[in-house]
């Protein structure tokens, strides 16, 4: 069995040599053949140094220029290059079991599905760190997806990262270049529409090292809600109705906000009045919702994460819902009427 790992990276000197001693540390199966394929958005910062240093003592590592510079156009690369039966999706941000490629593999052949990984687990550092990713796992602010449920397994919409046979990309085709966020989610929608299954196993064991600032996490999310956006004008459909909740939630506190505000000003005393109790309501009862989700936490986390944690849910909302209603007001991505802001195109790391 030929198995190829593909890695999309872009400036990760602060966490290459990491990531790439514990791949290079991975527990394989006798007569497996590997080869890892890193696609380099080009990078500026020393990455490409350090990657050229380790394929010089690493045969079966190569560096592939990805000029394209964004996640998807990265993997396409990578698996155009690829040779191998299965292909493996890594992440430099990620830190894996070392039985992850096993697990990958056996779980592929057992479940029968044509795409399977490991639950979305993040491990922050730090207060703010801690608290994004203590919310990342709480079913209130992440929609209830089962790619952050550690203890799921079965069938889902999508799952973190991925393995695939190669024959999954030669029947649903590769990643889609024009989506600079949510690539993954387009990618296993598109997989699903044509009759494939996808599994997630928590045997496959990682974790996710989130952002580590609310600024950094809201850009991120905004991006998020941004992108969800192309995709849902690309299929003319849902994944899930979840993706559009944060969104509805945002367009009534504006809504809200500006009708109380006019009212007001017409002198509509008692519209304003009315309208703001109840947009009021609304704030009470998403804090209280965010407060009694939190409790989970009560007894495993610091206190100073713990009453962080409310307002690190509000910006995960507020962030992908304003992402999510700024693409509406916008042409399509693809569209040369008007590209993206920099803003919803740049990585934030």
């Amino acid at each position: 069995m030929k198995i190829s790992l593909i890695i999309p990276c872009r400036n990760e000197k602060g966490h290459i040599r990491e990531f790439l001693d514990s791949l290079l540390d991975q527990d394989l199966a006798p007569g497996w053949e590997v080869e890892v394929l890193i696609a380099d958005g080009m990078s500026d910062d020393g990455t490409r140094e350090v990657l050229r240093q380790y394929a010089r003592s690493a045969s079966h590592l190569r560096v592939i220029d990805n000029p394209g510079r964004i996640v998807s156009t990265g993997l396409n690369a990578a698996i155009g290059a690829a040779t191998g039966d299965i292909i493996i999706r890594m992440d430099a941000h990620t830190a894996y079991a070392r039985n992850y490629i096993r697990e990958c593999v056996a779980v592929l052949e057992e479940s029968g599905a044509d795409n399977v990984g490991g639950p979305w687990v993040a491990k922050g550092q730090g207060v703010m760190g801690k608290a994004i990713a203590a919310a990342f796992r709480l079913p209130f602010c992440t929609g209830g997806g089962k790619a952050h449920d550690p203890g799921y397994e079965g069938e889902v919409d999508t799952v973190y990262l991925g393995c695939w046979r190669r024959s999954v990309f030669d029947r649903v085709g590769l990643f889609d270049p024009a989506l600079v966020r949510n690539q993954d989610d387009e990618f296993n929608f598109r997989l699903r529409l044509r009759g494939g299954r996808i599994w997630q196993s928590p045997r496959i064991q990682s974790s996710y090292a989130p952002r580590a600032s609310i600024a950094a996490l809201f850009r991120q999310y905004a991006q998020y809600g941004y992108w969800k956006v192309a995709v849902i004008r690309k299929h003319r459909a849902l994944a899930s109705w979840r993706h559009v909740v944060p969104a509805l939630f945002v367009s009534g506190i504006v809504l809200s906000a500006l009708l109380t505000a006019v009212a007001a000003l017409w002198g509509e005393f008692a519209m304003a009045k009315m309208v703001g109790g109840a947009l009021g309501a609304a704030l009470l009862a998403h804090l209280l919702a965010s407060l009694a989700s939190t409790m989970r936490f009560a007894d495993s986390l610091d206190l100073p994460v713990v009453l962080i944690l409310p307002g690190v849910i509000a910006v995960y909302h507020a962030a992908y819902g304003l992402g999510f209603l700024a693409a509406t007001l916008v042409p399509a991505a693809r569209s040369p009427e008007g590209p993206p802001s920099r803003f919803f195109t740049a990585l934030t790391r």
